[in-house]
């Protein structure tokens, strides 16, 4: 993987996040609704967008993680990402992450772009397990990962500590032997 290789859906295009989409990268981060259950704060200025979108592609080219822009085939915007990181390649296994503009949100975008990347993940990066960890109020994360086919495996209590207080994670997993071409 010295390339970063583009991806294709029906209706997105996944690409690399460059310097030039900050702007549409700190549109969206700076939501409260879309960061609520993210690791970052709402960005409150672009140089917050600029450097997540260097340090993505710096993780890409150290081989730790891959990050992609997600575009509508109609314009090149950016409107969310998606990606795997927690990338253990001796273990076959990496953790996926990912977030959507608001108005972009429930209408089976990211139930797209995400069967693309785990399609890539078993067949390009020969990945065994993918894994996810989301809170447990983020229910329409949860309905995609379910939807797509990931198993709740169980619940990690008090897995982190975020915004003054201890945080559960559901932990949701997808195994190469259930996945199967649509």
């Amino acid at each position: 993987m010295s390339q970063f290789p583009g991806l294709e859906t029906e209706r997105c295009v996944l690409r690399q996040i460059t310097q030039n989409d900050s702007m549409d990268i700190f549109r969206y981060f700076s939501l409260d609704e879309v960061t609520r259950f993210y690791d970052v704060e709402s960005f409150t200025n672009i140089k917050q967008a600029e450097e997540l979108i260097e340090k993505w592609n710096a993780r890409f080219e150290r081989r730790q993680a891959i990050r992609w822009g997600i575009t509508l085939k109609s314009e090149n915007r950016v409107i969310g990402t998606c990606g795997y990181h927690g990338w253990m390649k001796n273990h076959y296994k990496a953790e996926i992450g990912y977030e959507l503009a608001p108005e972009f949100w429930q209408q089976g975008f990211m139930t797209e772009v995400i069967e693309k990347i785990i399609e890539y993940g078993f067949n390009e990066l020969e990945l065994n397990r993918v894994e996810a960890l989301v809170e447990p109020e983020n229910v329409r994360s949860r309905k995609v990962l379910e939807k797509i086919g990931f198993r709740e495996e169980g619940i990690l209590k008090e897995h982190y500590y975020w915004r003054n207080r201890f945080v559960d994670n559901v932990m949701y997993a997808f195994l190469k032997k259930d996945y199967k071409v649509h």
